[in-house]
């Protein structure tokens, strides 16, 4: 893992919460209702982390039922993938 690439979570009303998170904390919450976290330095890889809030009543974290997801950065996402298959694991779904 290199480093996490996104945090997506459910909320009763989205748009008010990204509003509190930029009016208290600062966030540069975008139209879309995200924001983008940018990280990195002279002495790391740049990149970035994605907050996201969604409606609750969400399809797009299924066939999972938590209330979140976390999406992780890895370096070669084709062989860990084939890794993970090779030991019985059950992939779901495509890549982004």
């Amino acid at each position: 893992m290199t480093g996490i690439g996104g945090i997506f979570f459910k909320s009763e009303d989205p748009k008010a919460l990204g509003a509190w998170y930029r009016d208290h904390l600062g966030l540069d919450v975008c139209e879309w209702g995200g924001a983008l976290l940018r990280w990195g330095g002279p002495d790391s890889e740049a990149g970035v982390t994605v907050w996201s809030p969604f409606a609750h009543d969400t399809t797009y974290m299924q066939p999972g039922t938590a209330s979140f997801m976390i999406n992780y950065r890895v370096a070669d996402l084709e062989a860990l993938l084939a890794g993970l298959r090779s030991e019985g694991c059950n992939v779901v779904g495509g890549t982004e």
